[in-house]
């Protein structure tokens, strides 16, 4: 790479990174400004000629090469910055990428962003169906408002041909979301077509739910140690995980004002149902939770329970809930992930006599059919009744 290549490209960074904080959110020129500049250190490592640095074979071995995530708006920005210009003659293509769509679609995802905590991964699999679907309504005709269940069922028919019932599945649920969003919060639909779109019945599953056994909790929580201050707040999550059968993200969202010590209650407030709730802590959990926030937990302003481990004094998110707890559980040899914590829970409560109904309540969801789908048949009752066995 010769020094003409790497002097144009440090005056490209700059002056795009001014025209950015001149014009977009200044977190978000930040974040792009610290990518170009791992992108100029990757170039010189590299030898990159300036004719070579917005293929997208470079951009292939750029995503490799660096530690960031989702990378390609700000190499893309760039590259369109200079094409404008002139400096070069195209701006980087990625295949498959998708564009900017249409503000009700930005505002969702945004929206999406900002009140359901998902992860990169999800946000991109809602856009790629969300863009899809708006090029079926340009290509029909159709608009927003005047969506019926028919135009529906016309695009899942043709978009979700390709894919497995578990993914058709999972993408009716990212469009169920925007239908929600065009009904409840923006009030563009006159009708809730969200309950409308249902897939074909299930009457088996390939893949029965993932839980453990009786002696596998046992191999966890004596695996489970309390030496510092990250490990005795992870033993605070596991037993929230397996004996309240929270998800990682209501673990991550709990206060401390939602604790009450005194009675051993936990009160769930965000649930995805929207619907609050509140729940009895066996008296481990409390012990767990007491020790972490008389113990290790920092000081600080912020009133949710769980705090990074090292300042500045954050809450922790679904997905730093999400790495402890299937880190512990890797330590103790178990393949498995927080997930399958929450179906044990729900094993617990069938195992206990509870009718489908109480667990569903207790688990958080709106629908029967997924509560179904976190039990698996009763095989150690059904032993012991029929051959007086044990598992």
């Amino acid at each position: 790479m010769a020094d003409e290549d790497i002097r144009m490209l440090l005056e490209a960074i700059l002056e795009y990174s001014g025209w950015l904080k001149a014009t977009e959110e200044p977190r978000g020129s930040q974040r792009y400004g610290q990518i170009l500049i791992e992108f100029l250190i990757f170039s010189i490592h590299r030898d990159i000629a300036w004719k070579d640095m917005f293929r997208f074979d470079t951009f292939r071995a750029f995503r490799k090469y660096t530690g960031f995530r989702n990378t390609s708006p700000a190499i893309i920005g760039l590259s369109g910055y200079l094409h404008q210009k002139g400096t070069i003659p195209q701006p980087l293509e990625i295949p498959n990428y998708q564009v900017r769509l249409p503000d009700i679609y930005e505002q969702y995802l945004l929206y999406l962003e900002q009140t359901k905590d998902l992860s990169t991964g999800q946000l991109r699999a809602s856009r790629r169906v969300l863009a899809s679907f708006d090029q079926y309504l340009q290509n029909d005709q159709i608009d927003l408002s005047g969506l019926r269940i028919e135009h529906l069922d016309a695009f899942l028919a043709a978009f979700n041909k390709p894919f497995s019932t578990l993914t058709r599945k999972a993408y009716r649920y990212r469009l169920r979301g925007f239908l929600k969003y065009l009904y409840r919060e923006r009030g563009v639909l006159r009708t809730d077509l969200a309950p409308l779109l249902v897939g074909p019945p299930v009457y088996s599953q390939s893949k029965p739910p993932k839980f453990l056994r009786p002696e596998e909790v046992q191999r966890l929580f004596a695996s489970l140690k309390l030496n510092s201050p990250k490990e005795i707040r992870t033993y605070a999550m596991v037993h929230l995980a397996y004996t309240l059968g929270l998800r990682p993200v209501e673990i991550s969202n709990i206060s401390l004002d939602d604790i009450s010590f005194q009675r051993a209650e936990l009160t769930v407030r965000k649930r995805k149902t929207n619907n609050p709730t509140i729940l009895p802590i066996p008296d481990k959990t409390l012990k767990a939770m007491a020790a972490y926030v008389l113990k290790t937990r920092p000081k600080s302003a912020y009133r949710e329970l769980f705090l990074s481990a090292l300042a500045p004094y954050k809450p922790v998110s679904s997905a730093v809930v999400t790495y402890h707890i299937a880190k512990a559980m890797k330590q103790a040899g178990l393949p498995s992930t927080s997930y399958w914590l929450r179906h044990s829970y729900a094993q617990g409560l069938l195992q206990i006599g509870r009718s489908i109904y109480e667990i569903k309540e207790m688990l958080g969801h709106e629908n029967i059919r997924s509560t179904q789908q976190y039990l698996h048949i009763h095989t150690e009752l059904m032993r012991k009744v029929l051959f007086n066995e044990t598992l």
